[in-house]
């Protein structure tokens, strides 16, 4: 089954790719890895879930906008191969959530991006990780994700 297929099996529809906020580009290929960017959670060109974790944003709703800004990652991911189909393996995922101070559930947080690439890709969603607490993101986001993807060529 085709990853496009997959996502339609599973009732979601990637958003348009969201462009850059500043001077960087959204990703980089080279040789068979593709390195993103920090991805957001946007939604029509805004960020929608703001604030920290542990204050203004609960461990779910946090764990939302990591599937959001993941749903933001896949839509870069086609546009920059053309097909989800080239992604041999996710490698690894590096989560960044706004943490109020004394909030340890990084973790939790950030599995709403890991599980749904588990979903996606299936064992080859199967990443490396690490989930950082950080005081500001940008545009106030509450997380923010960084992928690296191994590439068919």
């Amino acid at each position: 089954m085709s990853v496009d297929a997959r996502l339609k099996s599973l009732g979601i529809e990637l958003p348009v790719p969201p462009k850059p906020v500043a001077s960087y580009v959204p990703a980089v290929l080279a040789g068979d890895l593709l390195y993103l960017s920090g991805v957001l959670p946007f939604q029509d060109g805004q960020v929608v879930i703001t604030g920290k974790l542990g204050q203004e944003v609960t461990v779910e709703r946090g764990a939302e906008a990591a599937r959001l800004a993941l749903l933001n990652a896949l839509a870069v991911i086609r546009h920059e191969l053309g097909s989800l189909d080239r992604v041999q393996r996710i490698v690894r995922v590096v989560g960044h959530v706004a943490s109020a101070a004394g909030f340890g559930q990084q973790p939790a947080v950030i599995n709403g991006a890991s599980d749904l690439l588990v979903q996606v890709f299936g064992e080859a969603g199967r990443h490396a990780r690490v989930a950082l607490g950080a005081a500001e993101l940008p545009l106030h986001a509450a997380i923010e994700l960084e992928l690296l993807v191994q590439v068919r060529l």
